[in-house]
C-alpha cells in the first residue's frame, strides 16, 4: 500500500468524519491503520477538531441517542462503550444523566414485556431471574430493572 501524504491523510480523514459523527479515538485508529506518522497525526487531529469535523461532546450525544433509542441499551452499557472509545467519564456521565427517566423506564418495560412472552420458566421467580439477567446484559441498572419487573404490564 502506498504511503499517504499528510494532505491526503487530512482529506481522507475529513471525508471519514463527514460520513457520520466520529470521536478522536475512531479517527486516531483510522490514521494508525493508514500508516500516518505521529507528528502528522497530531496536526491532522488538531485541524479536524478546530474545523469542527470532530467534536467529542456532539459525538457523545449522538452515540448515546443511537444506542439508547435504536439498540435499546441501558446507561451502564452505553457508558462502557464510551469508555472504550476514550471519551472522558465526566462528559459521558453528564450526557447520560440527561436521558429522560420516563422514556428510559418505558423502553426497559417494553424490552422486558417482549422477553417475558418469549421466555420459558418453571415459576414466576425463575422467570424474573431470567428477565433481570437479560436486562442487566442490556446495561440497565438493577434499581430500574426491579422497578419494571414489579410494575404490572399494560396490555
Amino acid at each position: 500500500m502506498k504511503e499517504l501524504t499528510e494532505a491526503e491523510a487530512l482529506n481522507k480523514a475529513a471525508a471519514y468524519c463527514s460520513l457520520t459523527e466520529r470521536c478522536i479515538y475512531d479517527v486516531t485508529e483510522k490514521l494508525n491503520a493508514w500508516g500516518v506518522d505521529n507528528d502528522a497525526k497530531q496536526r491532522i487531529l488538531s485541524r479536524l477538531i478546530n474545523e469542527k469535523f470532530i467534536d467529542e461532546k456532539r459525538f457523545c450525544r449522538f452515540f448515546i441517542n443511537d444506542k439508547f433509542k435504536f439498540n435499546k441499551w441501558g446507561k451502564i452499557k452505553i457508558g462502557q462503550a464510551l469508555y472504550q472509545k476514550k471519551i472522558p467519564t465526566e462528559l459521558s456521565s453528564q450526557l447520560l444523566s440527561e436521558i429522560d427517566y420516563d422514556e428510559y423506564i418505558q423502553i426497559l418495560r417494553s424490552l422486558l414485556a417482549a422477553k417475558r412472552r418469549s421466555t420459558k420458566a418453571a415459576d414466576e421467580y425463575q422467570l424474573n431471574i431470567k428477565l433481570m439477567r437479560f436486562a442487566a446484559g442490556r446495561g440497565f441498572e438493577l434499581e430500574a430493572i426491579r422497578k419494571c419487573i414489579q410494575m404490572p404490564d399494560e396490555d
